[in-house]
Order: C-alpha cells, then structure tokens, then sequence
C-alpha cells in the first residue's frame, strides 16, 4: 500500500486556507512540525510552487517513507529527525531562524495505528510498545510493569481522563505479578474484565483511555506540545501564521492556552493607554476550535475528534 492509500490528511483544505495569506510570496518557508507519511506537506509543496519545506519526525520510518513521497520536490523539501519542540534548534542549524508558517497534525499518525508491531491501537494484537521513536526511551509495556501503581492511577486520570483508574490499575498490578505485560491484546482483555458493564457501554472501546494515556507518558506528548506551541509562535516572521490540530481535551486546552496568552494584551490593569510593547503579538484566526465536516468525517473516521486551532504573528516582541 502507498503513502497516499494509506495516509488521508485531515482538515487539509482548511489548513491550506489558514496558512495560504502567509505563503504567497516566493521563498517563504513552512514547517510541518508533524511529517507523518507527507500528506500535508505535499499538498503544501503543490499548493505553493514558491514555497521551501522543513518537515520534522521523531519517527525514522515515518521520515523514510515521506522522504520517498516528497523527493520529487528535489531539495524544496528538508526532512529533519527531530522532536518538534526542538524546532528552533533545527531552524538554528538550517540558517533560518524565522518561518512564515507552522503546522502541527498532532497524536498518533495513520502509520503508526496501522503498523502492526507498534502497539499503538487497541484494535489489534501487538508488542505493546508506543515510542514513536524506536531508537529510545521506555516502552508501554515496561511503563505498566514497572510503574508503582499510584503513578499508574495518575498516568491514566490525568493522560487518559479515564474515571475507571484506580480500578484498572489494580487488574494490571495482579496480572503483572502472574505474568509480565508484553501485548496490546493482553491489556484489553485485563480492562475490559476490570470494568462494571456500565462503564462498558458508553464511549467505543473501553480501553481507548488507557491506551491514551500509555502513549502520551510513553512519547512525553504533553510536555514536549507544552514547550513546542509557544517556540513555534516565536519562530513566526510578522505576518506567519501557525495551524493547529488536535484529537483531545488535553492537546487543545494547551493549544488554545498558549495562542490566547499570544492574542491578550500583557498590559498592567488600569493603563490609559497601552504600549505597544504591552499589545498582543497573536491574532486568532479560528474562532473556538473547527471541526472536521460530515462528509469528511464519513470519509475518514480518524477525522473525527480533530481540532484546528489557528492563528497569525501580527507583532515582533520588542525587548
């Protein structure tokens, strides 16, 4: 299967809509902080034939497969394997220290759900793994036997929201002591089991929360996405514009956190007149979070719980 069968963007034509006032002019660079397998950088490239591309991942198969996609672009297109809230270390060393645009297409991508072995959906049997990067840090499965449970009922009430915590986490804990975790269906069983029928018959697949919040501890995902936003807008060229999208609560409260402290004065209350210094550096370009059309969410289920968030750098911050 291809790149393009297996990878459909979602929200693409928005986000092309959000960013275009941006990339209008010849030489402009954009940075998909989020590569997955290309789908949105090689609808930028084609869209903006001016346009000069730096895609991150912290996925090495992922950059493999988009490079693939993207070489006709020749060197249009700099793919770089890099976590995204190193950006500014990777602008640093490409000599290009202000972007005019930057999207983020965050969670997990379609690759990494399909790739048998990864561990990463709840849907079929695998090594329960989770790193987006393979090369380092802790699986999901040496994060659920290792882990003291108190920290496993924490993970999973803050990461995964998931009320049931406290009693998933006890099923996991004897289970561990019978036979260490090691695959993905082994974990699904133990929650399903672990749950009253109640919790079972509201909200898909009972352990979709629990895998959530693995995944997020397993990849760092809300800590990197916390440093990652705010470098992003400090990138922007006056005029740059960033797009946003995420797939829960979490990610987008971060999100919108981040880009209305941006769109807010920081004057002293009580100022009859506001400095420029003091004037906000952001302004929104969504209003709230945007949701995924009917017809593309009946097109691409995975589009369902997206969020766009969007916004345009309209002030140098003076020193």
């Amino acid at each position: 299967m291809s790149t393009n069968e297996r990878h459909v963007p979602v929200m693409l034509r928005r986000c092309l809509e959000l960013l275009a006032p941006a990339l209008a002019e010849p030489g402009a660079t954009v940075v998909d902080c989020t590569l997955g397998l290309g789908g949105h950088s090689e609808a930028l490239l084609d869209t903006f034939s001016g346009v000069r591309l730096i895609g991150l991942d912290r996925d090495p198969v992922a950059l493999k497969l988009a490079g693939e996609r993207l070489a006709p672009y020749g060197d249009r297109a700099t793919l770089v394997h890099a976590v995204y809230d190193e950006l500014p270390d990777v602008l640093g060393r490409l000599g290009t220290p202000r972007v005019q645009g930057v999207l983020f297409d965050l969670g997990v991508s379609s690759m990494q759900l399909d790739e048998s072995g990864r561990g990463f959906a709840y849907s079929q049997d695998a090594p329960l793994d989770m790193r987006m990067d393979q090369t380092t840090g802790i699986s999901a499965a040496e994060v659920l036997n290792t882990y003291p449970p108190g920290e496993l009922v924490r993970i999973l009430r803050a990461y995964g929201e998931e009320k049931q915590a406290r009693r998933i986490v006890g099923a996991v804990v004897r289970e561990r002591e019978r036979e260490p975790f090691e695959s993905s269906g082994r974990l699904v069983e133990v929650i399903r089991d672990a749950l009253p029928q109640a919790a079972k018959r509201t909200g898909g697949n009972p352990a979709k929360r629990t895998f959530q919040a693995l995944r997020i501890e397993v990849n760092g995902e809300l800590a990197v996405l916390e440093r990652a936003v705010p470098a992003a807008v400090d990138t922007l060229a006056v005029g740059g514009r960033i797009a946003v999208l995420s797939y829960h609560s979490l990610e987008d409260r971060l999100v919108k956190r981040t880009l209305a402290a941006g769109a807010g004065s920081t004057a002293p209350a009580g100022l009859p007149v506001v400095p420029e210094r003091y004037q906000p550096r952001l302004r929104l370009l969504t209003r709230g979070a945007e949701l995924p059309a009917e017809e593309e969410i009946a097109e691409n289920r995975r589009a369902a719980p997206a969020r766009l968030r969007g916004a345009e750098r309209v002030r140098e911050v003076l020193p």
